[in-house]
């Protein structure tokens, strides 16, 4: 499947007429303001008090962006557009990935900023990354250089509302690197209502999300799975467009993009913690909605639950371990075939059959087997010249042996890069208050259906 086609599956169906959300417009707001439930949910006002995002950047993997739109204009980096080769914040034609920068980092326009949409993290900036059908791009590009490039421009989140069908061995050593480099990379399950994550939210280390609606029940047509992480309003979602000024859509794009500003929230907030903690604060502090409380985590659906921003922001979380709850792609110990290794990726997904190389070839073994023969030889002609001449002295390399003071020793074992002290380890379920200040949704009066 083409990366153009699985875009618009996974963007989301635009929503056809005005809907309303039971809540009168008010006086300081236009009607696409008021039609943005998320941030009444999440309490935006309380939210921003705590952080704006500012000072993050957050890649934009997808259509190019309208940097012009008046809910965006400043926030939205030239970025690149790896159809033309020029920059990527001129669309003028697709909605999808101006509509995802908006949710992320739009800060409104008019007086007080009061029209239009806003994003979660309105201070954030945005950087644009444009991408081409996978294999018919400049230079045959794919997702490999894209991701490389975001990485290499500073991005410290980025967001791939996207679901490519499959992933190359260079796009798994991408995304690897973009883990390597600490950058959060936050993926949509998909929106074909299968038990079934794509490739890329699947992918050891990125976050999985899945959309959930304004009562936090799922989303019909959210993919569910094993990996799912979080979940986030993905239902009757505003957002800024670029062929016409607003959109309605619904989709697990738009969760994944509001997964990004609440993770850009937290890292301009707590700029020590690393990719792996910020997901911890956001699964820590997550949901679930009234009577599903006591369900065992994560759950194919849910995950660990929605996103709550403020709590995210302001609940007392340990810092955790370097990864939190993100796996870790295995590493790869020798290039792969046909080439060495990209500059500066030292690992790979490791899901795919013969990625792996952790044996010794039978050269080597050779080697290393006469190379220790002929060490013993040595020891035992010193040992009986010795012998001979009534002096034992100490073995060689000095007192101790090999490795022993004033010897050549062996140096010290490395850990490797990803290895840790042992898996993740999960509080158990969470017992979340959704009326609590902050959170998300509000606590209906009665428990919604079950999935």
């Amino acid at each position: 499947m083409s990366f153009t086609r699985t875009l618009r599956a996974v963007g989301g169906a635009v929503v056809a007429g005005a809907l309303l959300f039971g809540a009168a417009p008010t006086a300081l707001a236009d009607q696409n303001r008021d039609d943005q439930w998320p941030l009444k949910s999440f309490d935006a006002q309380s939210v921003w008090k705590e952080s704006t995002g500012k000072g993050v950047t957050v890649a934009v993997i997808d259509d190019a962006v309208d940097g012009s739109h008046p809910d965006l204009t400043g926030n939205v980096l030239p970025g690149k557009s790896f159809i033309d080769g020029g920059t990527a914040d001129h669309e003028q034609t697709n909605d999808h990935g101006t509509g995802m920068a908006s949710i992320i980092a739009g800060h409104g326009h008019g007086p007080g900023k009061t029209d239009g949409v806003m994003g979660l993290a309105p201070d954030a900036k945005i950087l644009p990354v444009a991408t081409p059908e996978l294999g018919a791009g400049v230079g045959n590009s794919d997702l490999a250089e894209v991701i490389r490039y975001a990485v290499d421009h500073d991005a410290s989140i980025i967001n791939m509302s996207i679901g490519p069908s499959t992933l190359s061995h260079g796009e798994k050593r991408a995304l690897t690197y973009a883990i390597q480099k600490d950058v959060l990379v936050v993926a949509a399950s998909g929106n074909d209502g299968q038990e079934q994550l794509g490739a890329l939210a699947s992918f050891p280390g990125v976050v999985a999300v899945g959309a959930v609606d304004k009562t936090g029940k799922v989303w019909g047509k959210s993919n569910s799975g094993s990996g799912l992480m979080l979940s986030a309003p993905g239902v009757d979602i505003t957002s800024a467009a670029t062929s016409k000024q607003y959109r309605l859509a619904n989709g697990t794009s738009d969760s994944t993009a509001y997964v990004s500003g609440a993770a850009a929230l937290l890292r301009s907030k707590f700029p020590d913690l690393t990719a792996g903690q910020i997901a911890n604060r956001l699964v820590k502090t997550a949901g679930l909605p009234a009577g599903q409380e006591g369900m065992k985590l994560p759950d194919p659906h849910y995950g660990y639950g929605f996103i709550r921003p403020y709590s995210a922001l302001t609940k007392n979380i340990p810092t955790g371990s370097k990864n939190g709850p993100l796996k870790t792609p295995k590493t790869e110990t020798a290039p792969a075939a046909g080439g060495p290794s990209a500059p500066g990726a030292s690992g790979t997904g490791g899901d795919q059959a013969g990625e792996q190389n952790d044996g010794l070839g039978m050269g080597a073994i050779v080697g290393i087997g006469v190379g220790v023969l002929a060490v013993v030889a040595v020891i035992v002609i010193v040992v009986v010249s010795q012998k001979k001449k009534g002096r034992n002295g100490p073995p060689p390399g000095g007192p101790g042996g090999f490795g022993g003071p004033g010897g050549p020793g062996f140096p010290p074992q490395q850990q490797g890069p990803y290895q840790q002290p042992g898996p993740y380890q999960q509080p158990g379920p969470y017992q979340q208050q959704p009326s609590a200040p902050g959170a998300f949704p509000p606590a209906p009066p009665t428990p919604p259906p079950g999935q």
